[in-house]
């Protein structure tokens, strides 16, 4: 009998309703009235705090492949060809104004304007044609499933509160991911995998740091925290059996240590006790489904093809997108893929070329992939990084090589499948890429746009600490309709 189970079973009368007053037991009661003859299912850590969405919900799970480090829209996305004339000229002080910037350039006497050096071509897509430059053919290609959002903007110009901004809703470290707020709130849909799964890979050139408070629960429960597959040796740590350790001696040491918190949760009451159990019991039933979830060898050789050739190689970034199709398709609510290597502040030609040959055709490819097997339409796709870049090039200037800094008033995201229109282009930046014309996506937007294709009602969303109610759009946030469906 599952342990977790077999404490509901054997609860007292006077600690049931001691428990209800404390909220836990509000946990127990479900897991009772979802046993045999109910429809629910009967781990109340699979079901999620909301129970139900509030909306019916357009994507059932997303993917999202966060490109860490800020890729320059100005030479994968934005087409600016009338900068052409402009190289080598200071970006005029109306257009910069008043803006704050990074240590790196504030001492810089000019801000030289750098065109991008890379051509650009013109693909159908179901609105006006999407320019995207010549980096990025594959994905290029994919521009009819493509929602392109030009104009994202983030209060933060330094990576790590930037990326914190995009994971969590604010600036400061502490608050669970966007990935422990859909857990908390939609639970998990497998019982033998969790319902948060990250991957990393390394990309060329400058890394930022990448720390696993970024896909932290927070001050939720802590089964909401992201589990990190790892890109070499056993996916998870510890999932083997130690060596002289058989899988039935484990089980044997599970029920004990299980009874033990038991006792534990019986004279203490913490409920973090229970999810000490529940994790307990995930890590036993992962050591049967993580192996079966990595082994690639049952994919045909087109699926592989698909993704170029690096498919095979254990952490890349084509092997982590075959494995977000992978987890997707075994019910894992939130795959978040953090791609390494975006930070290109000098030397960008060359750096920014070797990122997107490892990115393009794995990207592209697991948009095919999902969508031949009929699981684009209800996949949120995501790509993007933490703000943009500059127009202006920091330090040394070429027309061959160039740099940019930090620029957090306009970058760009795709998202496709999920609920969104696909095949379009959303929000205008000026001539020079460098500030919004029209219609302008905060973060606290973009992260109430994807709550809402889930089914959820951001503002509802909640969760009380320190006495106040939480959520991941903070005050903030409106649903940007004009990209849905």
């Amino acid at each position: 009998m599952d342990p977790l189970e077999s404490y509901y079973r054997h609860i007292t009368r006077r600690s049931f309703f001691k428990k209800t007053a404390t909220g836990i037991g509000g946990l127990a009661l479900g897991s009772l009235l979802n046993g045999p003859g109910f429809a629910q299912p009967a781990d109340p850590l699979q079901r999620g705090a909301l129970g139900a969405a509030h909306l019916a919900p357009k994507a059932k799970r997303i993917i999202y492949l966060f490109q860490n480090g800020a890729p320059s829209q100005l030479d994968l996305f934005d087409y600016k060809p009338g900068l052409v004339d402009q190289f080598d000229k200071d970006l005029p002080d109306s257009i910069r104004g008043e803006q704050r910037v990074t240590g790196m350039t504030s001492g810089q006497s000019r801000f030289p304007i750098a065109p991008s050096m890379f051509k650009f071509s013109r693909y159908q897509n179901q609105q006006d044609g999407l320019w995207v430059s010549e980096l990025y053919p594959h994905t290029g290609r994919m521009a009819n499933e493509l929602c392109v959002v030009r104009t994202l903007f983030t209060e933060a110009i330094n990576h790590e509160p930037g990326i914190t901004f995009l994971q969590t809703g604010n600036q400061l470290p502490g608050r669970p991911s966007m990935g422990s707020w859909i857990s908390y709130g939609l639970g998990r849909v497998n019982e033998n995998l969790p319902a948060f799964v990250v991957m990393i890979s390394q990309g060329f050139g400058n890394m930022q740091a990448i720390s696993n408070r970024l896909w932290s629960s927070g001050f939720l429960p802590s089964e909401h925290q992201g589990v990190n597959f790892r890109g070499s040796g056993d996916p998870v740590l510890f999932l083997s059996d130690p060596r002289g350790i058989s899988r039935a001696d484990r089980r044997r040491m599970l029920d004990a240590v299980a009874k033990l918190n038991q006792e534990e949760f019986d004279r203490t009451q913490d409920p973090e006790i229970l999810t000490r159990i529940a994790q307990y019991e995930m890590a036993y039933r992962m050591q049967m489904s993580v192996p079966e979830l990595t082994n690639i060898k049952e994919e045909t050789p087109a699926t592989l093809d698909l993704y170029g050739p690096e498919v095979t190689k254990p952490g890349s970034f084509a092997y982590n997108c075959l494995m977000a199709r992978r987890l997707a398709e075994r019910g894992v609510r939130f795959i978040q893929l953090y791609n390494r290597g975006w930070d290109q502040h000098g030397n960008l030609p060359h750096e920014i070329s070797l990122q997107a040959r490892a990115t393009d055709q794995p990207q592209a490819g697991l948009l095919q992939d999902l969508k031949q097997r009929g699981m684009l339409d209800d996949t949120l796709v995501i790509w993007g990084g933490e703000f943009g870049r500059t127009v202006y090039c920091q330090g040394g200037l070429s027309r061959t090589n160039y740099g940019r800094d930090h620029h957090p008033r306009c970058f760009t995201v795709w998202m496709a499948g999920g609920g969104v229109k696909p095949g379009i282009s959303y929000g205008k930046t000026d001539d020079y890429g460098y500030n919004i014309v029209e219609h302008g996506v905060s973060v606290h937007d973009f992260h109430a746009t994807i709550m809402h294709l889930l089914g959820i009602e951001h503002e509802r969303l909640t969760y009380r600490y320190l006495g106040r109610d939480f959520r991941l759009t903070d005050v903030e946030g409106n649903v940007i309709r004009d990209l849905l469906v």
